[in-house]
């Protein structure tokens, strides 16, 4: 208790924990190492939360082989599949999503990465929406772009670019193998290098170990992410690791709480598979996330936006954008 207490007072005047310092933290006692971890993200991060939704604005057909994604076309999930969304249609469905109070909503394309055609058209929608609604934050996920496109979408208005590094560099070949940890690394640093904000985050559940989580979260650190997505595998029929058990709550609870400890002035989102907590997430924002996906994931369905806002206002946190 008393190490743990002093690696938290080291946190709160900005040491880096090490991951012989993390390490540590896979075998304190829960309740310790969570109400410690809230407390850094209290005082770093007060009690702002940071909300967004998803567009699923293509899906399926995806080239790419990662054992976790109902979208690839390795795997023969029971998804709907569809081109791009049209694109009145898509802006309807974005301000039908702003309307209810979410102003940050992010665009999601399945595939390593989109057309020009496609492109194009999204750029135009984001340049058009950002110029008529002051207030509208829009993010995207389009898998990799160049420095370019990043250019583009930072000129249409883009704050926030998404490309998550899933797990460690060493586990990374027992996710996917049909593009490498290099190449995200490679396109994170364009984002971050055109002054664009990167979300990366992980999923947790696909067999990694602990020092794999702990791998990622100091990767993300280094690279200086500011928004963590956390997504708890949901074991797809038909993929891969279909069979793999669902983490626990206590489980997904410590994985937040030790990304606390290494990404202190972070959003932590929780992300995909929150549905699969017996709580919808209240043991987790109470071990230092402060920021989530509201409402539907891209295969998968969310929890009630009138719900989560309940939850969010009960735990005391306020949603900025």
């Amino acid at each position: 208790m008393s190490n743990l207490i002093e690696l938290k007072n080291n946190v709160l005047n900005n040491y880096n924990v090490s991951k012989a310092d993390a390490l540590k933290l896979v075998e304190v006692p829960l309740n310790e190492l969570t109400n410690h971890a809230n407390e850094i993200r209290q005082h770093f991060c007060g009690n702002s939360f940071d909300a967004c939704s998803l567009i699923n604005v293509k899906s399926g057909k995806c080239s790419e082989n990662c054992v976790f994604c109902a979208q690839s076309k390795h795997h023969d999930t029971d998804i709907d599949i569809y081109p791009l969304m049209p694109i009145d249609k898509l802006r309807q469905k974005t301000l039908t999503l702003y309307n209810t109070g979410i102003k940050r909503i992010s665009y999601v394309a399945s595939g390593k990465s989109v057309s020009d055609e496609e492109f194009v058209k999204l750029y135009n929608l984001i340049n058009e929406l950002t110029d008529e609604y002051d207030d509208i934050k829009l993010c995207v996920s389009l898998g990799f772009l160049d420095e370019e496109k990043i250019r583009m979408l930072k000129m249409a208005g883009v704050d926030r670019i998404h490309n998550n590094l899933e797990s460690s560099n060493d586990y990374f070949d027992k996710i996917c193998t049909t593009h490498s940890y290099h190449e995200k690394l490679k396109t994170l640093a364009m984002i971050d290098g055109a002054n664009v904000m990167v979300c990366s985050g992980g999923i947790f559940g696909l067999g990694e170990t602990f020092e794999d989580r702990i791998d990622l979260a100091i990767q993300l650190r280094d690279l200086g992410v500011k928004s963590i997505p956390i997504n708890v595998l949901n074991p797809i029929k038909r993929t891969p690791v279909e069979n793999n058990p669902i983490l626990s709550n206590d489980e997904v609870s410590r994985i937040i709480a030790i990304f606390r400890f290494i990404n202190p002035d972070a959003y932590i989102r929780l992300a995909g598979g929150r549905l699969l907590l017996e709580d919808n997430g209240r043991k987790a924002f109470k071990s230092g996330a402060n920021a989530a996906i509201l409402g539907d994931m891209l295969t998968t369905d969310g929890l009630k936006l009138e719900d989560d806002l309940k939850l969010l206002k009960e735990l005391g946190f306020e949603i900025v954008f």
